[in-house]
């Protein structure tokens, strides 16, 4: 056959066939489509910062970047010595150094939850009704002025019989304040923490039900976190995987999945100086969390150190090194959120953030641009690899580290929408 010769092609089987197929997998094809939606590909924070409900304030935000400023100040005052301190390459040490100086003076904060929970603690129902409305009326008027954090809310107190009533008044004092000062923000995270039976998330979304139908508001609009802090959440009585019946459990409305480091590693037993978010037990927990959250746009998110960068400078170096090998240690297994429980915290969060996307930046968007252009190269890429290349360049801008090559850009997100097929071109994008 000459070069150019159309090929002859010849089937078996009727057009029927195929049209059957499809028929009986009709209701497998909108279940997967239900179930597992994908990343809803929005910026995810890197961190969650608690604060107790009777702490919280209007300046918490700036008070904690300008404590962590201080910390640097005081303990690492130039590049060289943070760098030294976390053994960050010389490459390295003026970029970082200098973007989480920035950060700090910009955004100190990417989420901030008021805690009424463990933070908080029990209090008479008239002081904390009092916090609880005082929270809406800071949160809605941080929002107005500019001032608050991208991703803002309350944790309210487990659905467990003791707490119940005062956790759903809480969280009902909360949200009705916000309608009241002017209707909910666009970052308005709420977080239910020691879940352990898929019916206490059932019950969440009854009562955020409510909730919408008695101020109108559209139908899902209230979504939550679920805190895993207990053994039952990550394997039921009937040998189940809990976590992945509490995400069905949320019916869409399940945003993240928190790991709570202390509460859980007590459950299993875990003596004190060990509990830690690198206990085998930990990962563990996560490692099950990720898979059930797989594909269904719910994000994982780990836990804290309870080492706090305090005292010494010695002490805060130690702590520093720690955190920074923590969050680097997390965000290697894909867990691209975790929780600081102290200003000192931040500037090691940051620095690790950043350095953990800068050192790999060249690499992937080499392979990307190969990718997009469907060049040759040491490495055959598949379209599931190209939308975790978009997916790692995209968080790093995220968060606030600049990538020189902005042409990208534009591929990461078509590729991250869609890793399937072939995107255009940076050129034809132009």
């Amino acid at each position: 056959m000459g070069q150019g010769q159309q090929e002859q092609v010849a089937t078996s089987l009727a057009g029927a066939v195929s049209e059957e197929i499809s028929a009986s997998l009709a209701p497998v094809d909108a279940e997967l489509e239900r179930r597992y939606p994908g990343d809803p590909g929005t910026r995810q924070p890197v961190h969650t910062v608690y604060v107790p409900g009777d702490v919280f304030a209007a300046d918490t935000i700036r008070s904690w970047g300008d404590q962590a400023l201080a910390a640097l100040d005081e303990h690492a005052p130039d590049a060289a010595s943070f760098a030294e301190v976390l053994g960050l390459s010389d490459e390295l040490a003026e970029p970082v150094y200098s973007r989480v100086r920035a950060k700090l003076e910009r955004e100190p904060i990417e989420d901030l939850r008021i805690d009424f929970e463990d933070g908080y603690g029990p209090r008479p129902d008239a002081e904390e009704d009092q916090a609880a409305a005082r929270a809406a009326r800071l949160v809605a008027e941080a929002y107005a002025k500019g001032t608050a954090a991208p991703y803002m809310g309350i944790r309210m107190k487990c659905m467990e019989a003791p707490v119940r009533d005062r956790g759903i008044r809480t969280l009902d004092v909360f949200l009705t304040g916000l309608m009241e000062a002017g209707g909910l923000p666009g970052g308005l995270v709420l977080t239910l923490p020691k879940v352990t039976y898929p019916e206490q998330v059932t019950a969440m979304v009854r009562l955020l039900e409510a909730f919408e139908k008695a101020h109108g508001l559209q139908p899902g609009r209230l979504g939550f976190e679920i805190q895993i802090e207990t053994s039952q959440s990550i394997l039921a009585a009937d040998g189940t995987a809990t976590v992945a019946r509490m995400i069905q459990a949320s019916e869409g409305r399940a945003t993240g999945l928190h790991y709570g480091t202390f509460d859980y590693s007590a459950c299993l037993g875990v003596s004190a100086a060990y509990q830690a978010s690198d206990h085998p037990a930990a990962d563990h927990a996560k490692a099950v969390m990720q898979v059930a959250a797989a594909g269904t746009g719910v994000r994982v998110s780990d836990g804290s150190t309870n080492v706090l960068p305090v005292g010494p400078t010695e002490k805060v170096h130690d702590a520093w090194r720690l955190h920074y090998a923590l969050t680097r240690r997390a965000l290697a297994r894909a867990y691209y959120q975790g929780w600081d429980m102290h200003p000192g915290h931040i500037p090691t969060r940051y620095a690790a953030v950043f350095a953990f996307y800068r050192e790999g930046f060249e690499q992937a968007a080499a392979r990307l641009s190969r990718y997009v252009n469907r060049a040759g190269g040491d490495v055959m890429d598949e379209p599931a690899t190209a939308k975790a290349l978009s997916g790692y360049l995209l968080r790093g801008l995220d968060c606030g580290f600049p990538i020189r090559f902005k042409r990208f850009t534009t591929s990461c997100y078509r590729v991250r929408r869609c890793g399937s097929c072939w995107p255009t071109t940076p050129a034809q994008e132009k």
